[in-house]
């Protein structure tokens, strides 16, 4: 784990947060071994921001990857910080009940699968 860690770490170091300030990497794991990272990269309107979580999923996406087996996420706060709904959502669907770990910049960790912080996700299953 501490390899997907370091890379969600160095991935954070691009993060473009000119407003906010708050940089955030992600590194996401495929069922082949292959690391896929995203930083957030904010934009004027805030709308249109695209957070480090689904920047490395569309990424892992866009570069073949299909099944992913766990997901660390790393922002410089002392409390952890979990990825936002729309986050989740997107791990949902294309990554289904992944690992995740979340760090920060002193080493403190804290791991979880996306189930217990997204229970009653809405996915396909609901449009038959």
């Amino acid at each position: 784990m501490t390899s997907l860690i370091e890379a969600a770490l160095a991935a954070r170091n691009n993060a473009r947060a000119p407003f906010s300030h708050f940089k955030v990497g992600a590194a996401l794991e495929d069922d082949t071994g292959r690391i896929f990272t995203g930083c957030n990269i904010e934009n004027a309107t805030y709308g249109l921001t695209l957070c480090a979580e689904r920047v490395a999923v569309f990424k892992a996406l866009s570069e073949g990857a299909q099944k992913f087996r766990r997901i660390a996420i790393a922002a410089d706060t002392s409390i952890l910080t979990p990825p936002c709904g729309a986050c989740r959502q997107i791990l949902w669907e294309f990554c289904g009940d992944l690992e995740l770990t979340l760090a920060n910049l002193e080493g403190k960790t804290e791991n979880f699968h996306l189930k217990d912080l997204f229970p009653r996700p809405f996915d396909a299953s609901y449009l038959k």
